[in-house]
């Protein structure tokens, strides 16, 4: 009998548990889909985060919404963002969020909490 390998996958957010990051509550898609090189984060962004950055990681932020005054923190510049802002972060970037938001954050290679660093 041969194996027929689905080809593709969906994921709704809200059927996600939610995860307590560093800025607020994650939901993280295709952390266990082997062949995806990446994740996808919807991030609600309740605080204004800690600085951190990532030895590896990529991290790209498309804001949906977010509150009057949202930026974001790049290696010490505040770039304000608004809804349909879209953020590249390369590995080594200090970088956090600020003010009120909601984004899809888009992770390569997939999102690994042990490259995760503070200063």
């Amino acid at each position: 009998m041969t194996a027929v390998m689905k080809r593709y996958e969906v994921v709704n957010f809200d059927d996600v548990l939610p995860a307590t990051c560093p800025c607020g509550q994650t939901r993280r898609a295709f952390t266990g889909v082997e062949d995806f090189p990446a994740t996808i984060h919807r991030v609600e962004i309740s605080k204004d985060a800690q600085t951190h950055y990532h030895k590896r990681l990529t991290e790209t932020y498309y804001v949906l919404e977010c509150g009057p005054g949202a930026a974001i923190e790049l290696d010490g510049q505040r770039v304000p963002v608004r809804a349909g802002s879209c953020v590249m972060i390369r590995p080594g970037v200090r970088h956090r969020a600020i003010g009120t938001m909601t984004i899809l954050n888009i992770v390569v290679p997939k999102f690994d909490a042990e490259d995760e660093w503070f200063d």
